[in-house]
């Protein structure tokens, strides 16, 4: 009986299929190239944070049950740990130099005036070493002082005052906790904004060793204080932005796999209801504006920011039209949730002038002032509106020439530091060596670790790269916070300025060169070559900038070093 069953066919006789054509990623791969991943949805909306690879720690007998507790505990230990040196750094002999250095002869004033009566007062001239020597005997003056900052940066300096007396230590020391706490601020940021340990508390490294920063927490000056409420307003930004992309996440549907998926109702409109940072943030933003007024420059940056990074939640869990949903349910919650508190806050802050009813310009109202169409409002109110508007005439057409003031063109390259204090001790005084061949020099430059500047410029122009090119948002938050910084102040060309108001976009330039240095290590899933030679060059750029803080760690302090030593850490003539 034949077998009816087919019989098969010979491998040689296989048909053979016509070979399809290579697409071009395939095609580049003999070159190096490699593919981007495909990330879920899940992971867009709210990216994870990079882990330790397992296999590593498994060599040395480590369950990854404890690598996981490892990595939550480092989370918080790393960046107390830098930020412990940090203050290490800036709280040693913060009393020194003994002296009312620049700015300070305003600011330590003006706020033991505050703490005391509420209200700036005019000091005599020639008060600073009576001051020096004996403050309890220096009384405070009655005669209201002309100033012409908002009282919260000074409110914060003499808190100081308060807790260590009216001396160099006191009225340095918040400003150097403020500045001790933003770089483990920087630290947390720099974790959440780039989903990496290392990297953040690298970027609040950095910022522990740059020296505009460092000198500017060892003195009493509005700058740093400003510096800290714009780095905490991020911050919470940034928080808000993870947890309103949960909140999305977590509405969006989720296929019979369990897998996200993205849906045009959903994400076009949803509400995300009760933000309480963005709260925190417009608090932050009002404290920022209260100590010094360009804070009302990263106030509109910063509400911009946050109705995009809205945006973009809205278009990545599948909205048509993001922008169209952001205009209808967004951006008047971020407004109210920023400007109103923003405003509320600065005229809080003017407590002390209006409640005392002696400080300058406070009767204004009552005498000059009196009669007009604006009756109505309060005495206070338009006695301070008048206030602000005599400052503002006062800003604007601030033209006087200065030793140390700069074009803003020049300080992203430490063009013109500020000296703060110099002195030339003769041999044997101050710690000037005995055998030294002629007098020593003594200063207090405010200038940035010049490495980490430079090196700060190549990371701008990759962050800039990096957004333009790869619509990446953790790049735009930087530009953000630099141009907001930086670029109001090429409007008043003609105004003297000063390279210490940089100050302020500093933890934005080491968030940048953090990023760039991420990259130049590689990203996850690089071969082990090209994370080996990564992290030597990334590795010896990081030594190399500590190196230069070092080198130039005398500047930033004050110590006497022989005048060669000074004229070898003059490397460009404007320095002088």
């Amino acid at each position: 009986m034949t077998s009816t069953a087919p019989r098969a066919r010979p491998e040689k006789e296989a048909v053979e299929q016509p070979t399809q054509p290579h697409s071009w990623p395939q095609r580049l791969r003999g070159f190096g190239y490699v593919p981007r991943p495909v990330v879920g949805l899940r992971d867009r909306l709210v990216p994870p944070y990079t882990r330790q690879p397992r296999h590593l720690w498994a060599q040395f007998g480590v369950h990854p049950d404890a690598v996981t507790a490892i990595e939550r505990i480092t989370a918080w230990a790393g960046p107390l740990l830098v930020a412990l040196v940090a203050g290490v750094l800036r709280f040693w002999h913060l009393g020194s130099p003994k002296a009312v250095i620049f700015d300070e002869t305003y600011y330590a004033k003006d706020a033991w005036a505050l703490v005391n009566q509420g209200y700036e007062a005019s000091w005599p001239k020639d008060v600073d070493k009576s001051i020096l020597a004996n403050p309890d005997s220096v009384p405070v003056p009655v005669e209201p002082g002309y100033v012409v900052h908002p009282p919260v940066g000074k409110w914060v300096i003499g808190l100081g005052e308060q807790l260590f007396g009216f001396t160099p230590f006191g009225w340095r020391f918040m400003v150097a906790l403020l500045g001790t706490l933003s770089v483990l601020m920087l630290c947390r940021i720099g974790r959440r904004l780039l989903r990496s340990t290392f990297l953040g508390c690298l970027a609040g490294a950095l910022l522990a060793v740059d020296g505009l920063h460092f000198v500017m927490s060892r003195a009493a000056l509005l700058d740093l204080v400003l510096m800290f409420f714009v780095l905490a307003a991020f911050g919470c930004l940034l928080i808000d932005r993870d947890r309103t992309r949960a909140r999305l996440a977590t509405a969006l549907p989720v296929d019979e796999e369990g897998v996200l998926r993205p849906d045009a109702k959903v994400a076009g409109r949803l509400r995300f209801g009760w933000r309480p940072l963005r709260i925190t943030a417009g608090l932050m933003l009002g404290l920022a504006c209260a100590t010094k007024w360009n804070g009302l420059y990263f106030l509109a940056a910063f509400g911009l920011l946050t109705v995009l990074w809205d945006a973009g939640a809205r278009r990545t869990a599948g909205a048509v039209r993001p922008y169209v949903a952001v205009l209808r349910h967004d951006v008047l919650p971020a407004f109210a949730a920023t400007v109103p508190v923003a405003i509320v806050t600065y005229l809080a802050s003017w407590t002390g002038w209006i409640a005392t009813d002696k400080g300058y310009f406070r009767n204004w109202a009552r005498t000059e002032g009196a009669g007009g169409s604006w009756t109505w409002l309060p005495d206070w109110l338009r006695s301070l509106w008048h206030y602000e508007n005599v400052v503002f005439d006062f800003h604007v057409n601030l033209t006087s020439g200065h030793t140390y003031q700069s074009n803003p063109w020049s300080w992203i390259v430490l063009g013109r530091p500020v000296s703060y204090f110099y002195e030339d001790p003769s041999p044997g005084q101050d710690g000037c060596p005995a055998n030294a061949a002629e007098k020593c020099a003594r200063e207090v430059l405010a200038i940035g670790t010049p490495l980490l500047w430079w090196a700060a410029c190549f990371a701008l122009a990759y962050v800039l790269w990096r957004w333009l090119f790869r619509r990446d948002w953790r790049a735009g938050g930087i530009l953000c916070g630099v141009a907001a910084g930086w670029l109001p102040w090429f409007l008043y060309q003609e105004r003297t300025i000063f390279l210490f108001y940089a100050v302020v976009f500093v933890p934005f330039l080491c968030l940048a060169l953090a990023m760039m240095i991420g990259a130049i290590i590689g990203p996850p899933g690089s071969d082990e070559r090209r994370r080996t030679v990564g992290a030597v060059g990334a590795g010896v750029l990081v030594l190399l900038i500590i190196w230069n803080f070092i080198y130039f760690w005398p500047l930033y302090t004050g110590q006497s070093i022989p005048m060669d030593e000074w004229r070898n850490r003059m490397w460009i003539d404007t320095w002088v």
